[in-house]
């Protein structure tokens, strides 16, 4: 029931905020929140980024106002809301990929911008230095899609038995999509795996991915850590539940909710470490001075029942290197 009113009131926050910052009284900063996705499944990452900023000085309510805008899986949204918002905040804050970073960058040179990213922002293009990121962008390189050909051999371990993997990823995400293939086919040759890329940009597409795997059989999934198919990690390991299809994720919150493995960068750690930022920057620090934080608190998480499920025992070589195992 409480994370049920948490996730009522971040709704209802992102409704209300724009009204609420315009009345707050004079010198109350404010924080422009841009996502590329939805709301749902944010609760508990929206509560590390508020812990964050508390840690610095700011709760949202009392001394700093946040207006939250979702652009609900359409990109397209995100130049207007990110303009918007330019025109509000005393700092932007953007999530779900590089879009939203992009989005924010093409709005303001002036409003500083602090992004959280997967990916190398420097190869991404979005600063210039990790250590020096100069002008008005900084932020916090979670490193996902650098762990890809690591999580694709954890996989390998858990079903050594597979033969033809599945790789789902998203192409909106052009530079989480050509990370990935090219992260995974190195150790799919050296193996002698076959790796068949699957597609998927909206909830239907990831139905339509897993109908075609239950024509064409493969022994295994790799679902590629981009935002867009992070969010939808529910119904991502329910359909490899109801298709008995092996599935390896790339945050925690997949296993959590009963997928087989995942493997990446702590989620939450990274929110709370963004929020810092945030506040740091809302006190008078300049994003060009803040070097690009990176990820150093890595997961492996097994969930031990769904193994048992897929008839598949999780060899001793795992279970010892296992932040977690789910029972």
């Amino acid at each position: 029931m409480s994370n049920r009113r948490e996730l009522i009131a971040v709704l209802g926050g992102a409704v209300a905020w724009p009204i609420a910052a315009r009345a707050q009284p004079a010198g109350m900063p404010v924080i422009g929140f841009l996502d590329s996705r939805s709301s749902d499944g944010m609760t508990s990452r929206l509560a590390s980024f508020r812990q964050g900023l508390k840690e610095v000085g700011f709760s949202e309510g009392e001394n700093v106002a946040i207006i939250y805008r979702w652009a609900e899986d359409r990109v397209d949204r995100l130049p207007d809301m990110a303009r918007e918002l330019a025109q509000q905040a005393a700092v932007i804050v953007t999530t779900g990929g590089p879009p939203s970073a992009f989005a924010a960058k093409a709005a303001t040179t002036k409003v500083p911008i602090v992004f959280l990213v997967g990916d190398d922002p420097v190869r991404l293009g979005l600063v210039s230095s990790l250590a020096r990121p100069a002008g008005n962008l900084t932020g916090i390189n979670m490193l996902a899609n650098e762990l890809e050909a690591k999580r694709f051999q954890l996989l390998h371990q858990l079903v050594p038995q597979a033969r033809r993997i599945a790789v789902l990823i998203n192409p909106a995400s052009l530079n989480n999509m050509e990370t990935t293939l090219r992260d995974v086919e190195p150790p799919a040759r050296t193996i002698g795996l076959q790796l068949q890329v699957l597609k998927a940009n909206t909830a239907r597409e990831i139905e339509e991915a897993f109908a075609w795997s239950e024509r064409e059989k493969p022994d295994a999934l790799f679902v590629g850590a981009t935002a867009f198919l992070n969010i939808r990690r529910v119904q991502l390991v329910q359909l490899a539940a109801f298709h008995r299809l092996p599935a390896t994720y790339g945050q925690r919150e997949a296993a959590e909710v009963g997928g087989l493995m995942s493997y990446g960068p702590s989620i939450l750690e990274g929110y709370r470490q963004w929020g810092i930022y945030a506040g740091r920057v809302l006190k008078g620090a300049k994003p060009g001075d803040l070097p690009v934080e990176q990820s150093t608190k890595f997961e492996l998480v097994i969930n031990d029942t769904t193994a048992r499920m897929f008839g598949l025992t999780v060899p001793p070589s795992l279970l010892a290197i296992a932040d977690e195992v789910i029972e």
